[in-house]
């Protein structure tokens, strides 16, 4: 790789160039995109309060109005830090601490805005640029090339701008295997030089530190996202396999420092195997409303993402005509890979790449689809496909003839007006597709925003608290909500020229249609709930309302 060692000028200028449009554009119309049912819960765990309090304060079939959300949406003088550990430990162990606790500080200092908690995450995702420089040097050790096109390429893929810009934790996630893998390949690399007795003995103090980095980025991994238990799996896989299988030094202290990291996260995973035995024997089972879709267009589109994406459904043609151009990019990007470079390069990317990747698609492959919320799970595989890509990118703007590093100059010219077209669109848009349940929200509150003085009624079952919640951020300020729990029949006042129902059963519907002697219309439907106005009620609810229920707002 000695003739990847120096990057001419003009892709110098490039790779800053395209650095400094990734940055601009993380920072670019934070609060436009709905605010979503995910990041909802966010706020909720940093405000400190469990749902069964906010269930009792707020779904108790009182008219509230918009502001009464803001309680539970961030940090507060009720509750504290340790509260905000308490209710994951309590409600949501699956989700480790780490980023509840910066983020609980981060807004106690710049307050509970949608604009000041993403810009968390966007600050985070800085630190993605010098990690992967770091961990390109170690695995390709040339000192700009490769880990600069990395770099660009990963300041304008679309897929690092929809985690940089989303109040969760992933974004974090990749940040730490960025520096776990990186510590852990140059650990491999001091260990692997001259075993001169001298040379071990000044390497003595920098492989302890290195190895320490490893233990303490492993931590902090798991602490951040369990998922960080399959990328150290990949870890351990590699390492075995570069020592074949057999128990030598390196793969000792590895096991040593891989044990430390999982020991300093015992805390937290006995809580976690703690609420899963209690699952185990409970009657209770959790139900969730995240739809399946086919496995390999899914994929297919998620590969595509990486490096364009405006939305696209999984049947749109355009994405049926791009998709397979970006699989043939990938697909060659590993051949080459394989074929050019030392085993110890390729065999790290192909385990970073699929070993994180078959738990998630495995169960729903025997399922038969593939559930929507698995995105952020593949982002080990997002990282190996794009270092697969950059190192192939960057060695054929050297090798060949004039004619052939011609073509890859434009191949890399586009592959570079697609993430920057991509960011353009993505940045103008309300709502996104990791949006999720939340994808339809911008365009409800819009049909209830037309209305002069709307009441929106729902109840607290599945999705719909953390929907509604979301929904109370694009609501105007005339909009009151009547919220109700188990599905109890609402006591609907007088006032209200428009009334509507959100995601209801259909029996819970038809109950209050026959309370009021009215009927429903649908007005909003998708994948994931409905919406449902009351016709018919301006004219007959004053039958059925005592006079003096009067409309109230909190």
């Amino acid at each position: 790789m000695r003739h990847l060692k120096f990057a001419p000028s003009w892709l110098r200028f490039l790779i800053i160039f395209l650095l400094a449009m990734g940055i601009l554009f993380r920072f670019f119309n934070l609060d436009g995109k709905v605010y979503w049912h995910d990041e909802t819960y966010t706020s909720l765990r940093i405000s400190g309060y469990t749902i069964t309090e906010v269930k009792q304060q707020i779904f108790n079939n009182r008219v509230i109005a918009g502001e009464s959300f803001a309680q539970f949406q961030g940090a507060n003088q009720q509750k504290n830090l340790n509260d905000t550990i308490m209710t994951l430990a309590k409600e949501d162990s699956l989700h480790p601490p780490l980023y509840y606790i910066i983020a609980r500080l981060w807004m106690e200092i710049f307050g509970n805005s949608v604009t000041a908690i993403r810009s968390l995450s966007v600050f985070i995702s800085l630190l993605v640029f010098p990690c992967v420089y770091w961990l390109c040097r170690e695995l390709f050790n040339v000192p700009l090339s490769v880990p600069g096109v990395a770099i660009a390429l990963m300041a304008i893929s679309p897929i690092h701008l929809v985690y940089a810009q989303e109040a969760q934790e992933y974004i974090l996630w990749l940040v730490t295997i960025l520096l776990s893998s990186a510590s852990l390949l140059r650990a491999m690399r001091l260990e692997s030089q001259d075993k001169d007795e001298l040379v071990k003995k000044r390497q003595r103090p920098d492989l302890f530190a290195i190895w320490s980095i490893y233990a303490v980025t492993l931590a902090i991994s798991l602490y951040t996202f369990l998922w960080s238990g399959f990328v150290a799996v990949a870890h351990g896989i590699y390492v075995m396999s570069i020592a074949k299988f057999q128990l030598t030094g390196t793969v000792r202290t590895y096991l040593l420092a891989s044990l430390v990291g999982f020991l300093a996260f015992m805390p937290w995973i006995t809580i976690v195997m703690g609420d899963f035995f209690q699952l185990l024997i409970s009657a209770d089972k959790i139900t969730t409303q995240s739809s399946l879709m086919p496995i390999f267009p899914f994929l297919l589109m998620q590969l595509s993402r990486i490096f364009f994406d405006i939305d696209l459904s999984l049947d749109n043609p355009l994405g049926y005509l791009i998709t397979p151009l970006f699989l043939i990019l990938v697909g060659y990007s590993i051949y080459f890979l394989c074929q050019t470079t030392n085993y110890k390069v390729w065999l790290f990317i192909i385990i970073l790449i699929m070993v994180p990747a078959l738990p998630v698609i495995l169960p729903d492959l025997i399922a038969g689809g593939i559930r929507s919320s698995s995105e952020p799970y593949l982002i080990p595989s997002y990282l190996g496909i794009q270092l697969a890509v950059a190192y192939l990118l960057t060695t054929q703007l050297y090798n060949g003839n004039v004619s052939r590093r011609s073509i890859w100059h434009i191949i890399m010219a586009l592959v570079i007006i697609c993430g920057l077209i991509s960011y353009k669109v993505s940045s103008q848009a309300e709502t996104w597709w990791n949006k999720g349940m939340s994808y339809g929200n911008p365009q409800v509150a819009q049909i209830i925003n037309q209305t002069t003085r709307p009441l929106l009624i729902s109840d607290a079952l599945g999705d719909n608290y953390g929907n509604v919640f979301s929904l109370s951020y694009l609501l105007e300020p005339k909009v009151r909500f009547l919220l109700v729990n188990n599905q109890k029949v609402p006591k609907i006042p007088d006032g209200f020229a428009d009334v509507f129902l959100f995601n209801p059963s259909d029996t819970w519907r038809e109950t209050i249609e026959k309370k009021y002697k009215a009927k429903t219309d649908i007005v909003y439907s998708d994948n994931y709930y409905s919406v449902w106005k009351l016709t018919k009620f301006s004219k007959l609810h004053r039958r059925n309302i005592p006079p003096n229920n009067k409309l109230s707002a909190s």
